[in-house]
């Protein structure tokens, strides 16, 4: 005697598929993006002929100088830093805040942690730490400022950080001068903290990576990892622990949360707080893996740069990682343009573009979903209501 299973209620297995790829699937989570860097692809060939140039040898020439070993490592570098700020913006959009503060919360923890790590001499790994710590307890406590300011003032998180950016670059040069935190450095304009010491600093990754057989001429960031595991804990955080759940029901729906026992100010208060320990890691990598001291050549801006990441990357740490490789591939590639006559400038409209096609492609998507959700459930009301009407006959 044979057993024989009844597939007659099985859905066909390319049903099965199509519901994978679906609404709910991965087509929209995975066609939206490259369906989007497409489209800016295209518009972009489209200035880059306006302006006279072939954008097939541009972009060809874009590619072949950032395929280059020393064009990897700047890219790593660079992407590095990106999506350490993409991060520290994303930590606030997943509860419905606009942290624009993340420039100033690097740059001012990046200062003070580098005239602490001058001053104060320790053995490997406690130099090391010391600065790293102190840079977030520094980007924590100022971010803290906006969160306060929203929960008992009312003022919206947008204009304290703007504020908070200008108050931290004058704090920052009255701060960077001989006579307080910086000293001159002998033939130049410049002024910087006192350089932090070997034990504090830390070592490229080109020797764990030449044990892979990886071989690059440059330095690579020896806190890249650091960016990675940072990642890997948003990722965790938000989604697979009781705070990422109050995080983000607080951001949806205060009322909702304070109905569940989850008081949706003090997680304002601490996720800034989160977000801006995040941002007092951006510029370490720069600090302990290159320069050893804040002076007025440190790199700026990069708050600014992560908020497009983070919109690129839908605020998922694995999309933040590619945003970031784009954005850092685009900014290390731009100075070969000028090889074919094209201004580097372009660069700057290319990311506009990919992150204007990107907002509209996701929003698109977005209410394709709603409708296809929508449709789904008024078929199965409408099913369930025929089958009790079979049940009454």
């Amino acid at each position: 005697m044979t057993d024989t299973k009844d597939t007659s209620a099985q859905p066909p297995a390319w049903q099965a598929i199509l519901r994978g790829l679906g609404p709910r699937g991965l087509l929209p989570k995975i066609g939206a993006p490259l369906l989007a860097l497409a489209i800016s692809l295209l518009i972009t060939m489209g200035l880059l002929r306006l302006t006279g140039a072939d954008p097939i040898s541009a972009i060809q020439g874009m590619i072949d100088y950032g395929t280059t070993e020393n064009s990897i490592v700047d890219i790593l570098n660079r992407a590095t830093r990106y999506y350490l700020s993409a991060v520290a913006v994303a930590i606030g959009f997943r509860m419905g805040l606009l942290n624009i503060g993340v420039d100033g919360q690097y740059r001012l923890a990046a200062m003070l942690a580098a005239a602490l790590g001058g001053a104060v001499v320790l053995p490997a790994p406690f130099g090391q730490m010391l600065v790293i710590v102190a840079a977030m307890l520094v980007g924590g406590l100022w971010a803290a400022i906006a969160g306060i300011l929203k929960v008992t003032r009312g003022v919206s998180e947008v204009l304290s950080t703007i504020m908070l950016n200008a108050i931290a670059t004058g704090l920052i040069a009255y701060l960077l001068n001989d006579q307080r935190l910086a000293e001159e450095r002998p033939g130049s304009n410049n002024v910087a903290t006192a350089a932090i010491p070997e034990s504090g600093r830390v070592g490229p990754l080109n020797g764990f990576l030449s044990s892979l057989g990886i071989d690059l001429p440059g330095q690579v960031y020896g806190l890249l990892p650091v960016a990675i595991v940072v990642g890997v804990v948003f990722w965790v955080v938000i989604n697979h622990t009781r705070f990422g759940f109050d995080l983000r029901i607080s951001g949806l729906s205060p009322s909702a949360a304070q109905a569940s026992g989850v008081s949706a100010k003090r997680m304002v208060v601490v996720t800034m707080i989160a977000s801006g320990a995040v941002a007092g890691l951006i510029g370490m990598p720069e600090l302990l893996g290159a320069s050893y001291e804040y002076s007025l050549n440190f790199p700026a801006g990069l708050g600014f740069t992560g908020i497009t990441v983070a919109l690129l990357g839908r605020n998922h740490p694995l999309g933040i990682a590619f945003a970031a490789l784009l954005f850092a591939f685009l900014d290390q590639t731009s100075d070969v343009l000028q090889e074919v006559d094209v201004p580097k400038e372009i660069v700057g409209v290319m990311q506009g573009i990919v992150v204007l096609t990107v907002v509209i492609v996701y929003e698109l998507v977005r209410r394709w979903e709603i409708r296809s959700q929508q449709r789904a459930v008024a078929s199965e009301l409408a099913t369930g209501h025929d089958l009790a009407k079979e049940g009454t006959s």
